[in-house]
This record gives structure tokens, sequence and C-alpha cells, in this order.
């Protein structure tokens, strides 16, 4: 004899997985679009004309310190900074803007003014953890130039930054 009672249609396979299929692809649709909605779009610009001009601008200022021959000799540690004036140094004294980038985590970015002594070496103290690799820019408060170098901190060891 044949056994005809089947089994009922929630302890079977298929109409589970079935329904399990398109309920995922559900809740991931709906997970993606929160993200989208959510987070911002850091990388889009609105006005690629002005960035584009802006980067100009930039161009000249490093051009301007290569012309000037500015050559900064730096010491960085985990408690202060000093910049010694190699070739190049303004007459006027002006402080100077030290802007650190990290390389992969924007969080830790930060900037700095450093102030000339009596001696000519400009000095800032540091109250940040700058271990890793950054990306370093000197430039004036008028931005009439600017110097540039990726270097792995701290080093105890003095280093020199030219355009």
């Amino acid at each position: 004899m044949q056994n005809t009672e089947s089994l009922p249609w929630y302890k079977q396979f298929w109409p589970w997985f079935l329904i399990i299929v398109p309920a995922t692809s559900m809740v991931l649709s709906f997970t993606m679009m929160h993200l989208a909605f959510t987070n911002e779009d850091s990388m889009v610009i609105d006005d690629y004309y002005k960035e584009g001009k802006g980067i100009n601008v930039k161009l000249q200022a490093i051009e301007n310190a290569k012309a000037l021959n500015i050559v900064i000799q730096a010491k960085i540690t985990n408690q202060n900074i000093e910049l010694t004036f190699i070739s190049g140094e303004p007459e006027n004294g002006e402080a100077l803007t030290l802007d650190f980038y990290h390389s992969t985590q924007e969080h830790k970015d930060f900037s700095t003014k450093v102030f000339r002594d009596a001696n000519g070496i400009y000095r800032a103290p540091i109250d940040k953890v700058i271990d890793g690799k950054w990306r370093l820019s000197i430039h004036p408060f008028t931005n009439s130039w600017k110097i540039q170098k990726t270097i792995s901190l701290p080093q105890e060891s003095a280093f020199e930054i030219k355009p």
C-alpha cells in the first residue's frame, strides 16, 4: 500500500526556499537604500570649474616656493615642532601654518600655527599623537607659497622639506 499522507507545507523545503530568496533580497535592498540616504557623498564636487581653478592656485603656491628657494629643516616629535629655514626665510617673520594630513584616517587631520622665536626658529607644541604616515604642508597666512612632504612620524632626527 502507498502512504498517501504528505507533510504539511511548512515542513517542506521548497516553500521556505521560495520565501527566503525574495525576503533576503528585500532586506538587502532596504539596507542599501538606508546607507545611500544617510551617508553623504564626500567624493562629489558641486562645481568642478572652481575646483580646477583652486588646483591652479595651489600649483602656483608650490611654484612660488621653488622660485624663493625655500628649504626647511624640521624636527617633529610627540611633544613639539621645530622648523628652521635653511634658505628662503621670510623677512617679515610671519607665523606659518603647518597642516598634518593623515594618509588613511581623515579624522586625524589637524593644523597648527608655528611662530618664530628670537633665534629665528619656528616652534609650536603638539598635544596629539602623530604616529604613522603623514603629509605635511607648510604655508604662510597669505598662502603666497607652500611646501609639502610625505613622511612617517614621529622621527627623532631632523629632516628637510623643500618644494
